[in-house]
């Protein structure tokens, strides 16, 4: 996959054992998860099919934490509403409940046990890695390629003490997208815009960083 995101999701009960009409609450924000997720895939008439989103359900510890990975180039039953994505997750939580082993819910969905410590520092020394956090350097200002990166991303919940020894040790760079605290799927939106830039490369005539004249 071209782009990965890691989303930490603190508080989603990882049995699936939450109602789909109280996301926001009982579902430890799973609306804004499943928002993400949605945004990190959909885009008018199709998918980006480069993209993987993974998910580190880190509510409770292992064995019972979960991960669920998604390939963009794979999935199916995907719509762009935040409810039929946090069922699809919900599925795929409660398939793998009483499970000691990845299983696959529904097509181009893996879901199963994980050592969130391990995982998040494995994902942190990928190629192209990157934190994305309040506070780091200006995405537009940063020289990354548009190549393959790992953006690791929290939900509405800040990182945890240990998971953030984690990403400093590892010497990741810190990104921001900007001054102001945004939801987790606006930042991966304007993620996604950002290197969709990058590979389209400068409008003819412009350098980067210019802006055009007004008329």
């Amino acid at each position: 996959m071209a782009r990965r995101f890691v989303l930490l999701a603190h508080r989603v009960p990882v049995s699936g054992a939450f109602t789909l009409n109280d996301l926001a609450g009982g579902a430890g924000r799973m609306d804004e998860v499943a928002r993400a997720v949605s945004t990190g895939f959909t885009i008018s008439n199709d998918l980006r099919r480069d993209t993987e989103m993974v998910i580190l359900l880190v509510a409770e510890p292992p064995p019972r934490a979960r991960r669920i990975r998604i390939e963009g180039s794979r999935v199916r039953y995907l719509n762009p509403d935040e409810r039929s994505t946090a069922a699809l997750l919900k599925n795929a939580l409660v398939r793998s409940a009483l499970l000691a082993h990845d299983v696959e819910s529904s097509p181009g969905l893996v879901v199963g046990p994980v050592d969130p410590a391990e995982a998040l520092r494995g994902y942190a020394r990928a190629p192209g890695a990157f934190w994305l956090a309040e506070g780091g350097v200006p995405l537009r200002a940063w020289s990354a390629s548009a190549g393959e990166f790992t953006a690791i991303v929290s939900d509405p919940t800040d990182p945890t003490p240990e998971e953030e020894e984690i990403l400093r040790e590892s010497a990741i760079p810190r990104v921001s997208v900007g001054p102001r605290s945004l939801r987790t799927s606006q930042v991966v939106d304007l993620v996604h815009n950002e290197f969709d830039l990058r590979e389209d490369g400068p409008p003819s005539g412009a350098t980067p960083g210019s802006t055009p004249e007004e008329g």
